[in-house]
């Protein structure tokens, strides 16, 4: 499988005359085309300055980030990089810029200079994926913030990203709102095979990725299945992170003595489980 993004020995350093800061330390991660990663850690662990580098937001200060083999310190590639990798942040109102829904989502095309028809094409399929069609002529400030947040992505989408970072874009929303974004995430990656990476606090978010990376200052510490990751309770909590509500109901169920598997991360999986028992 293609690889679209490699990060190879990266480390940043944020220090100045009056202290040393390095938010990320000598890192390397590839990611597959197609792949469903999520990357999880507490405030500080460097996981969003991660995200910055992935479309050259940030450049190392020392290794090399490559979007599909192109390097984000090469200035004449920027725009061809920014191109393949898209992003969508936290606040989706910093993202808008149009006063009505269907501009903001050409904005993006229309200044890769394409032709009135083609950009149309791209509002209609890019609506059409997050649902939003029947939202195009309405005002973004008068939708909620799970809709403004599915516009945002609407308007990645209309740039034809192969991949798409998202950069803890549930933070500001209510359940209803990340559920709705949740829900266009993974319809973007299995419907569309956009390549995902999803930096996020809450860990019921991480369940259906392909991999989970778990960063602590500035290093990636943990890595793989959700089974896999999830599965080791009391590191994660020694690393300050929680695990999904039912994961953790059936660590606790397990110090009872309930004979459960140790990586169950459904509601349906532990309701399976508990039947079985005799």
């Amino acid at each position: 499988m293609e690889k679209m993004i490699k990060v190879d020995k990266v480390t940043y350093d944020y220090s100045n005359s009056e202290k040393e800061v390095i938010a990320l330390n000598n890192i390397s991660l590839e990611v597959k085309q197609g792949e469903f990663v999520v990357i999880i850690g507490h405030n500080g662990s460097g996981k969003s300055t991660l995200a910055k580098h992935l479309n050259a937001l940030l450049l190392p200060t020392e290794g090399d980030v490559f979007v599909k083999g192109l390097n984000t310190k090469d200035e004449s590639k920027i725009w061809d990089i920014r191109q393949f990798a898209g992003m969508v942040f936290q606040n989706p109102d910093n993202q808008i810029v149009a006063t009505i829904v269907e501009e903001d989502v050409a904005f993006g095309p229309e200044n890769l200079g394409l032709q009135p028809n083609e950009i149309r094409n791209r509002i209609e399929s890019s609506l059409k994926v997050v649902d939003m069609e029947e939202f195009r002529h309405k005002a973004p400030h008068l939708l909620s913030g799970g809709q403004k947040q599915r516009i945002a992505i609407a308007g990645v989408i209309a740039m034809r990203p192969s991949c798409i970072i998202f950069d803890e874009p549930t933070a500001m929303l209510d359940p209803s709102g990340r559920k709705e974004v949740i829900n266009t995430i993974k319809k973007l990656n299995k419907e569309e095979q956009i390549t995902i990476i999803h930096i996020t606090h809450f860990m019921e978010e991480a369940v259906n990725a392909d991999r989970v990376i778990v960063m602590e200052d500035g290093d990636i510490v943990l890595e793989g299945t959700p089974r896999e990751v999830f599965s080791q309770v009391e590191r994660l909590k020694k690393l300050a992170l929680d695990v999904p509500q039912v994961t953790e109901l059936a660590h606790q169920l397990i110090k009872e003595g309930i004979d459960l598997p140790h990586d169950i991360l459904t509601v349906d999986e532990m309701v399976m489980k508990l039947c079985q028992l005799k």
